[in-house]
């Protein structure tokens, strides 16, 4: 059959046949195209052109098209990975996934990989819809042939209609971000206040509901005592937050019917560490509210920035995530989670040894910075402009992320000879990581797009360098997480 796609420009990696019909990816320019060969075509939207008793059809990228795809081969939805080694491959701009598959293949297979992955937050800033995000992930899996299952995360929901969204969408992993409900007052309030705080609350988060006042629990060694003092301070600081996740938790399995769904919640984005009691009182109070999780990404020690490596004492962390863990094992087990995972390197082999595995990598950044590695490879002055905007940006942007970089002690374009390289240098990356949604969605006077179909045209005419850029810059990442005995 592959001689009927003869004189197409296609994509080898992507050929597949089922039966009496056979699918595969076009280059057509710098777009891709699917070219179809079927007895019966009929569903197809593109042309038609007759082969003996078949009907080769040339379709676009088109929702409709992507649907019927997924229909006909089921290895491109997507899938529950349940307590499985897994790493989350955030894609921004919807064109990463061939070299993340990749590197998952050149680390040998085993970590599970969520293809699909973006925050209700970067969606909007990058003007992209949850369907989108999710159909860009097909298109690549497809060309690459990946048939060993892959999750899709809707990453950090905050409401009921986030999660309506994302299930129309077919997401199957939902990351619940309660931030907005952890109230950090709790950190230094007098007891006489947290009890104040906790009346306040409804019954049935208050702390007599949780059956946790004047409890031991030993946890491998560590006994954490629940008294007034310590259970008030957890009941203000994430009694609502609990609530929240637990509503969305039931939102959740009541909207999803038969759809396969699973649950990460996440703590990270608060003020302070999250203790060992902090934990074992939100994963005791989710049980109690009937809720099920496979991973929890607690707030670690030290700074998690974006684009960067960790920033703190590794010895601490790894002392820190190993009491996390402990709590994991205790009340689950279930997975711990790292967010703004990307570039973390310092702290991965720690994190996978003591959780023995049970670890969730998220990263999602990191991937648009190997976009704009290729493009400072291939056009040195459009990138000279990017750099530029962004640093013009960085004041504004950088304020809703956790970073260190700062605009004096990042390279001033005057003073660059070696323009690649600016994408290792510290502050450079968190200025051009955080303002990637003002970077592609800036427009000039006439309402064209500044920058971002440049970009597009750039990355979609040089889609391998792109995808081996990322090859190599995963392989880092996932290569600690791919050996159980890390």
């Amino acid at each position: 059959m592959r001689d009927d796609f003869e004189g197409l420009n296609i994509i080898e990696s992507s050929l597949f046949t089922d039966n009496d019909a056979a699918y595969a990816l076009l280059q057509d320019g710098g777009e891709l195209k699917l070219a179809i060969l079927e007895t019966d075509a009929g569903d197809w939207q593109g042309e038609r052109i007759p082969k003996n008793t078949h009907s080769l059809v040339i379709a676009p990228k088109t929702p409709h098209n992507t649907a019927l795809l997924r229909k006909r081969l089921p290895w491109l939805n997507p899938s529950l990975l349940g307590l499985r080694t897994s790493a989350g491959m955030g894609d921004r701009l919807g064109w990463a996934t061939p070299g993340h598959i990749r590197a998952v293949r050149d680390v040998g297979g085993k970590i599970a990989p969520i293809f699909a992955q973006q925050s209700i937050r970067e969606m909007n800033r990058t003007g992209r819809t949850a369907q989108q995000v999710i159909d860009d992930a097909v298109w690549g899996i497809f060309q690459e042939s990946w048939q060993d299952g892959f999750g899709a995360d809707a990453d950090h929901l905050k409401t009921e209609a986030d999660i309506d969204t994302c299930l129309q969408a077919g997401f199957t992993f939902y990351t619940i971000d309660p931030g907005e409900h952890v109230d950090n007052r709790a950190e230094s309030a007098s007891q006489s206040t947290l009890r104040e705080l906790a009346a306040l609350l409804n019954e049935d988060i208050r702390p007599e509901a949780s059956g946790l006042l004047g409890k031991s629990i030993n946890i491998e060694g560590h006994q954490l005592v629940f008294d007034e003092a310590q259970l008030l301070k957890a009941v203000v600081k994430y009694g609502k937050a609990v609530a929240h996740v637990a509503r969305m938790y039931h939102h959740l399995i009541d909207r999803a019917g038969s759809h396969p769904v699973e649950l990460e919640v996440s703590v990270d984005e608060t003020a302070q560490p999250t203790s060992m009691l902090e934990h074992a009182y939100i994963a005791s109070e989710l049980r109690r509210l009937g809720v099920n999780w496979v991973s929890l990404a607690p707030r670690y020690c030290g700074h998690f920035p974006k684009g960067v490596d960790y920033i703190g004492d590794p010895q601490a962390f790894e002392a820190d995530i190993a009491r996390h863990a402990a709590v994991a094992r205790h009340f689950g087990p279930y997975k711990l989670s790292l967010h703004s995972g990307s570039d973390k390197f310092n702290v991965y082999e720690a994190a996978m040894r003591q959780t023995h595995g049970l670890v969730h990598l998220k990263t999602a950044g990191t991937s648009y910075l190997e976009a704009l590695r290729t493009i400072a490879e291939l056009d040195v002055d459009f990138f000279k402009e990017i750099y530029r905007f962004a640093r013009e940006r960085y004041t504004v942007d950088r304020v809703s992320y956790d970073v260190f970089g700062e605009l004096e002690n990042a390279p001033h374009p005057e003073q660059i000879t070696d323009w690649p390289a600016l994408l290792d240098q510290f502050d450079a990356r968190q200025i051009l990581h955080v303002t990637f949604g003002s970077v592609l969605n800036e427009r000039d006077p006439e309402g064209h797009f500044r920058f971002y179909s440049d970009f597009a045209r750039i990355i979609k005419s040089n889609r391998e360098l792109y995808a081996s850029n990322l090859e190599r810059h995963f392989i880092k990442h996932l290569q600690p997480f791919a050996n159980p005995l890390a």
